[in-house]
């Protein structure tokens, strides 16, 4: 290894702005006459930034309604409508049965198979009265927790909700993590209960969960997990299970046979609602815990204004797994506390066909789609031939979510999807956060591709330099929360040091809640998101962010998708590395030959010579977690020449062998 140069020295915050995007889409005088937000929620918020929370959350149903919005008197532990109580709940369900509205379809499920059911207000409040009284009989209460280990059914969002009810806290666990991860978080949380199925179908197989909840309670080294008490099944899958007598209840036994009365009990704003691990890159999964009357305030007010939701008409649809955030906040508790209809899909995209999405929204006549953009690339690179087959003409609304977008995949979700009309909100925020923190207004904003936009009414947004100094338009750096606000994390489950030194310690000084993620701001002011700032490359003393290198590859017809890394250089400090999927109606008409090279040249002629990769490999597929997340950690392993590493999280963990073959 040479010696040190300046260019791998400490490397400023300023990230290196490349690529122009100046294309443009109002939206039309029909969607902004119709639309729910108005440019007046920015004034309103501006005249008096807490008058306009406590306004929102005035939008629930307060049992004992609060007389103060925020006490931040300890930084950074904030409390919000602190002496009211109310019940998450009866927010989402009762008060909608008690206004007429139980005959309304909350949940239009679709299982993988096909099987589907059509779950009303009435019917749902009626399953989660049943389970709270089990959960109650079980000697659940107040504070205690819940595992909930689940595929997309119905009784996933029931199992939350009734959680909620009794005034406890669910953990939910993406049904996709392993024996070990799910024993891990049930040790943290310390569980009292887990709600699980025997299996959920995945892929046109069914896959098996509770014989992984087996596993987690037995002993993986360190003894048999002991906080453990009941584990509660669904009935979904009919794969053969193991039984612990006293131990293991069917749901088919014991809820229906549960009384149906039950009365939702008021707890106060600052009851804790969940506990949602988020896996760092190493060590020991974060407990983000929420609370509830800020949590559902912010969630569903955002819920409202960025998808444009009208409940009475809309068929609302977020793909996200209930296990994520997405489908914490957009999933169970925004939609319901708004009384929408919205639909629920067991599997996968492409299973049993790749058009399945697309058929789901022709048979529901879906309204507004929130997904991820990892799924519109992986559908543009299959091509628009799928979608064309199906009516999609429902569709006046698309959101994106869980990375930034891309311009060009953005382009082909308006153009193919959209119908070159729907409005796209690509929407920032994180699991922390709660809700959505960025994003346009759908009847408001000039929307531009692969741009986040502006804060939400009521949040303040600013990028920064190491010093927290404000880096002004047209420049890059941190993405920092300013002010506190409703949904934000309320800490680190039984560890509230790692709380302040994770979020708060760096800009500690200035109160900021740093997020981790890079951002410019463009002369408009509008943030773009240039990804974590871990993922920031230091080439040549340029700070070079791999979301601006990633959408160059895509905006070359050959690509579908695209993942750029930073690998160790002796020249150059880090050099660009890309691992392109090239789309399937490239290659039918097309050789692959000499296409790495090509693209390569195409980089450096969209962005500039500083950004051209090194090494373009191509690849048939990405390492990806369940969610969709790009695990980029493990392409750098692969750049760099080192041994692969933990690949346990990947939705396709031979995926990592295949990509190694293809590199040697």
């Amino acid at each position: 290894m040479s010696e040190q140069t300046p260019l791998t020295q400490a490397p400023s915050s300023q990230i290196d702005h490349l690529l122009t995007e100046d294309r443009r889409f109002a939206p039309t005088p029909e969607f902004a006459g119709n639309a729910i937000a108005t440019a007046e929620l920015y004034e309103e918020a501006k005249a008096d930034r807490l008058g306009f929370w406590a306004d929102r959350a005035r939008d629930l149903h307060w049992h004992k309604p609060f007389t103060e919005v925020l006490d931040w008197s300890n930084p950074p532990f904030a409390q919000w409508f602190a002496d009211g109580e109310l019940n998450v709940a009866y927010n989402c369900l009762d008060r909608h049965v008690e206004a007429g509205n139980g005959d309304r379809v909350a949940l239009l499920w679709e299982g993988e198979p096909g099987d589907e059911r059509r779950v009303t207000y009435a019917e749902l409040t009626d399953e989660v009265k049943r389970l709270a009284n089990v959960l109650q009989g079980l000697g659940i209460g107040q504070g205690d927790r819940v595992a909930i280990y689940l595929p997309m059914i119905p009784e996933a969002v029931a199992s939350m909700l009734a959680v909620a009810r009794i005034g406890a806290i669910h953990s939910v666990v993406f049904g996709g993590f392993s024996a070990d991860s799910l024993r891990a978080r049930i040790d943290d949380a310390g569980a009292k209960l887990v709600i699980t199925a025997d299996g959920g179908y995945r892929k046109g197989k069914v896959s098996p969960l509770k014989p992984a909840v087996d596993l987690a309670l037995g002993d993986r080294g360190t003894g048999v997990q002991e906080t453990v008490e009941h584990v509660l099944v669904v009935k979904r899958g009919g794969n053969d299970v193991d039984w612990a007598d006293g131990r293991d209840l069917w749901w088919h036994d014991v809820v229906p046979a549960a009384s149906a009365e039950h009365e939702a009990q008021a707890f106060p704003a600052e009851n804790p609602l969940f506990i949602l691990y988020t896996s760092g890159t190493t060590g020991k999964p974060k407990g983000i815990l929420h609370t509830s009357g800020g949590y559902l305030t912010q969630s569903a007010f955002t819920n409202k204004v960025v998808h444009d939701l009208h409940p009475a008409t809309d068929v609302y649809w977020c793909t996200a797994d209930i296990g994520w955030i997405t489908g914490h906040s957009y999933v169970t508790y925004g939609p319901l506390a708004n009384g929408a209809t919205q639909v629920l899909y067991e599997g996968t995209p492409d299973a049993p066909h790749p058009g399945r999405w697309w058929e789901i929204v022709q048979k529901y006549g879906v309204t507004v789609l929130y997904t991820a953009p990892t799924a519109i690339r992986s559908f543009m690179k299959l091509g628009r031939a799928i979608p064309k087959q199906f009516d999609l003409s429902s569709l006046r609304l698309l959101g994106s979510v869980g990375e930034p977008i891309n311009p060009e995949a953005w382009m082909w979700y308006r153009k193919i999807i959209g119908g070159k009309t729907a409005p796209i909100v690509d929407t920032w925020w994180q699991t922390e956060t709660g809700s959505i923190m960025v994003s346009a207004l759908p009847g408001v904003t000039e929307t531009k591709p692969g741009s986040a936009q502006v804060p939400l009414p009521g949040i303040s947004i600013d990028v920064v330099d190491e010093d927290g100094t404000h880096v002004g338009n047209g420049n890059g750096g941190l993405l920092v929360v300013t002010e506190p606000w409703p949904s934000m994390l309320r800490g680190i489950w039984g560890d509230p040091d790692r709380f302040v030194e994770t979020y708060w310690e760096k800009f500690q000084k200035q109160g900021y809640y740093f997020a981790g993620d890079g951002a410019r701001l463009d002369d408009d002011g509008d943030v773009w998101l240039l990804g974590r700032v871990d993922d920031v490359m230091n080439v040549s003393g340029h700070r070079l962010s791999t979301t601006e290198i990633e959408s160059a590859l895509v905006g070359n017809e050959a690509v579908a998708e695209a993942a750029v890394v930073g690998a160790s250089d002796e020249t150059t400090g880090q050099a660009v590395v890309a691992f392109v999927i090239i789309k399937q109606s490239y290659l039918s008409a097309h050789s692959p030959d000499g296409l790495a090279q090509s693209l390569r040249l195409w980089v450096g002629e969209q962005i500039g010579p500083i950004a051209r990769p090194r090494d373009v490999y191509i690849v048939g597929e990405l390492p990806k977690t369940r969610s969709g997340k790009i695990m980029r950690r493990l392409l750098r392993d692969v750049a760099e020449g080192r041994e692969v590493g933990d690949t346990t999280t990947l939705a396709d963990t031979a995926v990592m062998s295949v990509i190694s073959a293809q590199v040697k």
